[in-house]
């Protein structure tokens, strides 16, 4: 039997170290190793405990979690998660850490002592997935590096060429702040996003991406619009799905039950674009834990469109991407660098030409 993962636990709140250790001691496979109260006592704890994973608290006296978590990835590259508060600021300090290179994150629920045992589940997933994880740092562009940018005004009158459908988890808001500000303002698809998030955070995530991208980003709305050059992120906690309409083709969302645990779930999306766009639609499988999204990338294929998974190299966590290759449901396999150029040959106007052998855009399936 292989030796449990080692786990340290950073959290100021004295009640926090106690039910993240009862959570994570119903897994024989993790052992927490130690606890610390704050950053300075964690980094020392690291020293002498070697753990494999740390559970970190942002808010804290003393040295905080951000603070710590910069030196923990300077010195000692270990796989972070923060366990973060549901609040707005809880959101955007956690959104930062993503940035900073924290692996994942988890949100305690508002009556920590009665529901903490809820996230037992997503927790011990994730401690397992940042044990096996290879360290892949992703570069985003730092707040300080952002410039403003030149944004054109997404085109009411003028059809996508196609519905770019993007379904991510683990590692995800990385990867999204990596690929979508290479897209130029006058991209000619349109993108729907699903990225495993809870309520809350979705927002302040599609608010930082539109801060940096040359498209339009924001949270999706029922009755959105799908316009070129612009992408809709799915709210936590809702499905995602589209609707063709004589005046304009929308967004609708749902408050269906969870798929594959997930609400919002990649299948849903992947499953509604597939049926109402066939052909003219192109599904990406990227970084993230699980199976969410492979079901529906095969139905995408199964319509017509053109698939694409995200390489092993560039994934954070290959294990939505590998199941879908695994099943031979991904067209083409794209590492995350050669992504937004990819999106771009797929959605150039000319591409729409199909070819009659197969109802497919001309090119589509070669490298």
């Amino acid at each position: 039997m292989s030796e449990p993962v080692r786990v340290l636990v950073v959290d100021d709140s004295a009640l926090m170290r106690k039910l993240i250790p009862q959570i994570l001691a119903t897994d024989s496979s993790i052992q927490v190793v130690g606890t610390a109260m704050d950053g300075n006592f964690g980094l020392k704890k690291i020293e002498e405990l070697r753990p494999q994973v740390i559970t970190l608290d942002l808010e804290m006296p003393g040295m905080g979690g951000l603070d710590m978590l910069k030196e923990i990835t300077r010195r000692h590259r270990l796989p972070v998660i923060v366990v973060s508060s549901h609040s707005t600021e809880g959101a955007s300090v956690t959104l930062k850490a993503l940035s900073m290179g924290a692996f994942d994150f988890v949100a305690k629920p508002s009556d920590v002592s009665a529901r903490m045992p809820e996230i037992a589940h997503e927790l011990i997933s994730k401690i397992k997935a940042a044990a096996q994880s290879r360290g892949i740092r992703v570069s985003t562009p730092s707040q300080s590096a952002a410039r403003p940018v030149e944004k054109a005004a997404p085109n009411t009158k003028q059809r996508p060429t196609r519905v770019v459908a993007i379904g991510v988890s683990t590692g995800g808001p990385q990867a999204l702040q990596y690929l979508l500000p290479q897209l130029p303002k006058d991209f000619a698809g349109t993108i729907l996003v699903v990225q495993h998030m809870p309520e809350g955070f979705t927002e302040m995530f599609s608010r930082r991406l539109d801060e940096i991208c040359s498209i339009k980003v924001k949270e999706a709305q029922s009755g959105d619009l799908l316009l070129a050059g612009r992408a809709l992120v799915c709210p936590g906690s809702r499905h995602l799905k589209v609707k063709r309409m004589p005046l304009g083709d929308v967004v609708v969302l749902s408050d269906e039950p969870r798929v594959n645990g997930h609400r919002p779930s990649v299948d849903v999306l992947f499953r509604s674009v597939a049926e109402e766009f066939g052909k003219d639609s192109l599904g990406v499988l990227m970084t993230g834990m699980g199976e969410d999204g492979a079901q529906g990338l095969g139905q995408l294929k199964a319509a017509g469109a053109m698939t694409i998974a995200q390489n092993e190299e560039s994934c954070v966590v290959y294990g939505m991407p590998k199941a879908a290759i695994e099943r031979g449901y991904a067209i083409r396999v794209v590492g995350l660098e050669a992504l937004a150029n990819t999106l771009q040959a797929q959605c150039m106007p000319e591409r729409k030409n199909t070819d009659p052998a197969d109802g497919r855009a001309a090119g589509a399936g070669k490298s």
